[in-house]
């Protein structure tokens, strides 16, 4: 079972920066997305940011031009930079990759989460 492993998450003050990183422990073959979501408090899981096959990228629209979601130097890494953090992006970030197994079904990956608090 492939884990994927998170780093990054803190505690900041509003308007600084963070830098999300996720390397899963063995490569994942067949990637369809990487992304990061989020879960904020007494709510449910949202995403963020999405890096599609073809380099394309979704966001959320509470994090357009504050948040880019790139790819790593190490294989299968997908890193969130997060600037302009404000209160109300605080929360657990969880990883999560998309692949296709060998009989072509979608598998869902996801990280434990990281905790990210900004503080006002």
């Amino acid at each position: 079972q492939v884990r994927l492993l998170e780093s990054g998450g803190g505690l900041v003050q509003a308007g600084e920066s963070l830098r999300l990183s996720c390397v899963p422990s063995s490569i994942i073959f067949s990637i369809k997305s990487m992304g990061w979501y989020r879960q904020l408090p007494g709510k449910q899981r949202e995403a963020v940011a999405i890096i599609h096959r073809n380099n394309s990228a979704d966001y959320s629209e509470s994090v357009k031009g504050r948040f880019s979601i790139f790819r790593g130097d190490t294989k299968n890494a997908v890193n969130l930079q997060m600037n302009s953090l404000k209160t109300e992006d605080t929360g657990v970030y969880f990883c999560h990759i998309r692949s296709w197994n060998q009989l072509g079904h979608e598998v869902d990956h996801w990280g434990r989460g990281i905790q990210v608090t900004v503080s006002s």
